[in-house]
């Protein structure tokens, strides 16, 4: 088996859907930026919504300081109950194949391999198309499984072995445009892969995607976030400083 099989391939995706629907207060506090207290209210709403967007908040949160081993397995936990308490609720899935991303970049690869996380992170996105099949957020996930099976594996092996290429890794990004085309969230995660993948063939590709981030309307504190990250991004790659620009990359997706 290769070091495919046993990478989470999910990175920093997926995880700001507008679905939630907490009534008590969650989604708000989420929004303007109050993770801890946004965390408090969803675990206290004790439903999916609320659960998701416990995640969420642990997960945002995460993303802003150094790697937390602890942090991501609260959240990973988090998003289990999402699930238990509604196996239909797309938010729960996302939530919880993310967080395995995440966790696989701290732990390491073998251990990863033997928690088998690429699979259940798989296996999570097919079960939210089951249920919303123009979900954007699941779809520009499984366009990132692709991109990085061929990235860490090479073309032949990735098509061998899981059927996964470039090019039905961008068709799933198209269609996730199409579901939320003034997402700018997504934008910014397209460039990420693709940088990851091969910065020079895509560069013009990578700057256009990030150029639409940058002019993007944001919709939470967390966007704005995304947005600052995505600027310094393109104007990393227009000074045509390749190495910095990698740095950032693997930075941004959450490498230690």
């Amino acid at each position: 088996m290769t070091r495919v099989a046993y990478l989470v391939l999910m990175a920093a995706f997926l995880w700001a859907p507008g679905a939630l629907a907490a009534d008590n207060g969650a989604l708000a506090l989420f929004t303007v930026g109050k993770y801890a207290q946004a965390e408090k209210a969803g675990v206290a709403a004790g439903d999916a919504a609320g659960y998701a967007i416990a995640t969420r908040s642990v997960l945002a949160d995460e993303l802003m300081h150094p790697p937390c081993l602890e942090c991501l397995q609260r959240a990973e936990a988090y998003a289990r109950k999402a699930i238990a308490a509604d196996p239909k609720y797309p938010e729960g899935h996302i939530y919880l194949a993310v967080t395995f991303g995440y966790e696989a970049r701290i732990i390491g690869m073998i251990e990863a391999r033997f928690k088998g996380y690429a699979e259940q992170a798989r296996e999570n996105l097919d079960d939210v198309l089951a249920v919303e099949p123009n979900n954007a957020w699941a779809l520009a996930g499984l366009g990132g499984w692709n991109i990085e099976i061929v990235r860490t594996a090479g073309e032949t092996l990735a098509r061998w072995t899981y059927g996964a290429s470039i090019k039905t890794g961008r068709e799933y990004f198209a269609r996730a445009f199409a579901a939320e085309p003034n997402n700018l969230v997504l934008r910014y995660q397209y460039a990420l892969v693709l940088g990851a993948y091969d910065p020079e063939a895509y560069r013009k590709e990578i700057e256009d995607t990030l150029a639409r981030a940058v002019a993007g309307a944001p919709h939470s504190e967390f966007d704005k976030f995304e947005q600052a990250r995505a600027r310094a991004l393109l104007d990393a790659i227009k000074s045509g400083d390749l190495q910095n620009f990698s740095q950032m990359v693997r930075r941004d997706q959450g490498y230690p």
